[in-house]
């Protein structure tokens, strides 16, 4: 018969809840949680965090750096703490660092910034749909307002819309601070949708997400007009640093790219670039991020030029990255100490942590790509990236 797991009502966040749960595992299943068991958290500090804590999963964490940006927010030589489980990454990543530095840095440009929530209203024709949104453009002043008093760091910027059928889109852009943002776009917009619904007669119903927000998964339009952050990194690499240090020629990697292109729109890809979702996913474990916002995050739009002298520019826009240096995961023990390495603890930083990981995935892609033309793919996972 199946059991309930252990809960306390009064105070769940406890390390003697979270012993009761391990053995009731124990109890309950053919594991032993020794290693789960094994962390330097506090349960408490866990509150707000995890339900039903049991202990913590250890994920291997390794450094790369010296990466130097040349960013707006962040300027200079950083050490870029990044957890996976993947064998090779910190090497290539580390190779790929290398490279920018010697070719003097990346520059990194926050280009926009804004947090959706995508409410739904439904009307009885296409035409009382239309003139609802004539009226929202006429009272937007009065809607950011509503939507204000529920939030002190974020501010209603804009708001798109968006007509089908008999109902209005609209996307509700907010700048957010520090936070990334979800939980707090999604009260404050609830606030303005109540108080529409009380000044606007006509409204059949709505819903307050009708999933153009698209919280968690990619869309065509995050890569039109952003999600979170959109950052754009970018160097040039002389043809010669290129030779010697990943054995390949601009020239090559410029041809490759453009058979890239051809192979990424053929398969429908979301990213024309080679890996960033590793770059990203390893620094998100790290730092405290939600993880999940890795699907929007990954989305990404490769770009690369020959100069006339034969030296090799390389960009990665990330239109929807998805960060935060406060709430969430980021305020726990382990996590404030990665983001204290990047010197992205406390308040306003989180453009300069942008800007760190916008740099870290261009030092990503320039190894893989190189690696894979220069035969060093297989050989470097054969070397690295095998448990013996």
């Amino acid at each position: 018969m199946s059991q309930r797991i252990p809960r306390d009502s009064g105070n769940d966040y406890t390390e003697k809840m979270a012993q009761q749960r391990r053995e009731f595992v124990a109890t309950n299943t053919a594991a032993s949680l020794d290693n789960i068991a094994h962390y330097s958290v506090d349960p408490a500090a866990t509150a707000g965090n995890i339900e039903n804590f049991i202990g913590v999963a250890q994920v291997p964490m390794g450094l790369v750096g010296p990466l130097r940006v040349n960013g707006e927010h962040a300027s200079g030589d950083f050490y870029v703490p990044m957890a996976t489980s993947e064998g090779t990454l910190i090497a290539s990543y580390n190779r790929g660092a290398q490279l920018l530095r010697d070719s003097g840095g990346a520059t990194v440009t926050v280009v926009d910034d804004a947090m959706q929530r995508a409410p739904v209203f439904i009307f009885d024709d296409a035409r009382q749909a239309r003139d609802f949104g004539t009226w929202i453009e006429q009272n937007f002043a009065q809607i950011a307002e509503q939507a204000q008093t529920t939030t002190q760091s974020g501010k209603l910027r804009d708001i798109q819309q968006f007509a089908a059928a008999r109902m209005r889109y609209l996307r509700f852009n907010f700048t957010t601070g520090d936070a990334a943002g979800q939980n707090m776009v999604g009260k404050a917009t609830f606030v303005a949708c109540e108080w529409i619904v009380a000044n606007y007669p006509g409204i059949k119903r709505y819903m307050l997400s009708g999933a153009m927000d698209t919280d968690k998964k990619h869309s065509q339009l995050n890569t039109l007009y952003s999600r979170g952050k959109r950052v754009i990194a970018e160097v040039t690499i002389p043809n010669s640093l290129l030779q010697k240090t990943m054995n390949i020629s601009a020239q090559a990697l410029y041809k490759a790219r453009s058979i890239n292109q051809i192979g990424s729109f053929m398969a429908g890809s979301i990213n024309t670039g080679a890996h960033s979702a590793n770059g990203i996913t390893a620094v998100f474990i790290a730092t405290g991020q939600d993880v999940a916002n890795v699907a929007e995050s990954s989305a990404a739009v490769v770009y690369a030029d020959l100069d006339d002298n034969g030296d090799y520019y390389l960009s990665i826009t990330i239109p929807s990255l998805i960060v935060a240096t406060y709430g969430g995961g980021t305020g726990l023990p382990t996590q404030q100490e990665c983001l204290k390495i990047l010197g992205c603890d406390g308040t306003g930083k989180v453009h300069k942590l942008a800007e760190i990981i916008g740099a870290t995935v261009l030092a990503g892609e320039v190894s893989l790509m190189s690696a894979v033309l220069a035969g060093d793919w297989v050989s470097s996972h054969d070397a690295l990236g095998r448990n013996r």
